[in-house]
């Protein structure tokens, strides 16, 4: 082949990638949900770590990184997440060139989650992780955002006594941790949502049924607003109900420069790994994705009907090409590889 044509061929691909109304984004290298996912350089490298495969065993839990360029269209397997075994339901973000992750929680053979409260930054230029100051409380299942670059905010999660309604926020510039303002709400896992605009929304979530002690949907939808000179203080409000029914894994997120947070799928009830609720019955997803438009601080339906609708997945990645959900649980409860562009309006 002419070498001139083998020069401009992934320049090609990348500008058609980067120009298709639905762009077609190839799979990842293998099926996985409940997986962390963050991007860094404007969306153009996305990451998605960890996870659960489709055996959904506790042996089939990924400690792999997966990392997406949009400009050569190509997924490449990177250096797998330190520890002596994969996690589910970690969070994620990408700040300071770097990705950070947080906390999570592992699987034995007997079936005994155990939430975990490291957190380990990945240096893409160094090819090299590194270990960071410890989670003050261990959670999973926490909702996740940023502030100038720096701030990073831990909302909610279930802890190892149960959910919190702790904020703990993390300082990538001097890796200590500190606490902001509570949320008042009841405290939920599995929620959803992140920061746009020094503002949080989450909605929804798992809670305690104080009766049994058994985790049912929450409903709750709240809104908190970062102080601009302190980090640490939050003024929250409740927010009406959100569209659609979903109410558990909703996958969602904010982009570094948009005034809205973008909610999709989810199910109507709590479920465990495998996808089943409290009953042992498959979970059912909702077709609906959503925003929360913070200039007119009001929800907004995208789509009450969302094509290949997913849940699990823990963050969406925003890229030139739109908002991106990799991989995630679907309707027949399979996990998928595929990567599905989201609707922006």
């Amino acid at each position: 082949m002419n070498r001139r044509l083998v020069l401009f061929l992934p320049v090609a691909f990348s500008l058609l990638l980067l120009a298709a109304d639905q762009p077609k984004i190839p799979p990842m290298p293998n099926a996985v949900t409940s997986n962390a996912v963050a991007s860094l350089r404007g969306g153009l490298d996305v990451y998605s770590l960890m996870g659960l495969g489709t055996k959904k065993t506790w042996d089939d839990v990924s400690n792999k990184m997966y990392v997406l360029g949009l400009r050569s269209g190509k997924w490449i397997e990177g250096r797998p997440v330190p520890g002596v075994a994969g996690r589910l339901g970690a969070s994620a973000v990408g700040a300071k060139g770097q990705i950070f992750l947080f906390g999570g929680y592992t699987i034995d053979g007997q079936g005994t989650e155990s939430v975990l409260g490291d957190v380990n930054s990945y240096v893409p230029g160094e090819h090299r992780w590194y270990r960071a100051e410890d989670i003050p409380t261990p959670v999973d299942s926490a909702v996740i955002g940023m502030t100038h670059d720096r701030y990073i905010y831990l909302v909610g999660g279930r802890s190892r006594s149960g959910p919190v309604n702790n904020v703990q926020v993390y300082d990538a510039e001097k890796n200590t941790w500190s606490q902001a303002t509570a949320f008042p709400g009841t405290p939920v896992f599995g929620h959803a949502g992140g920061i746009a605009d020094e503002t949080i929304v989450y909605v929804d979530g798992a809670k305690k049924d104080p009766a049994n002690g058994k985790y049912i949907a929450s409903d709750e939808c709240w809104m908190g607003r970062i102080d601009h000179k302190d980090p640490n203080k939050i003024e929250w409000s409740k927010l009406p109900a959100h569209p659609g029914p979903g109410r558990f894994g909703i996958v969602a997120g904010a982009g570094e420069h948009d005034h809205r947070l973008l909610f999709s799928g989810g199910t109507t009830a709590p479920h465990n790994y495998k996808g089943l609720d409290g009953d042992g019955k498959q979970a059912e997803l909702s077709p609906v994705t959503f925003a929360f438009e913070l200039h007119g601080n009001k929800w907004e339906t995208i789509t009450e009907d969302t094509y290949d609708v997913r849940a699990d997945t823990r963050g969406i990645a925003f890229t030139p090409i739109g908002p991106l959900v990799l991989g995630g649980t679907l309707k027949n409860s399979a996990i998928s590889a595929r990567v599905l562009t989201l609707p922006k309006k």
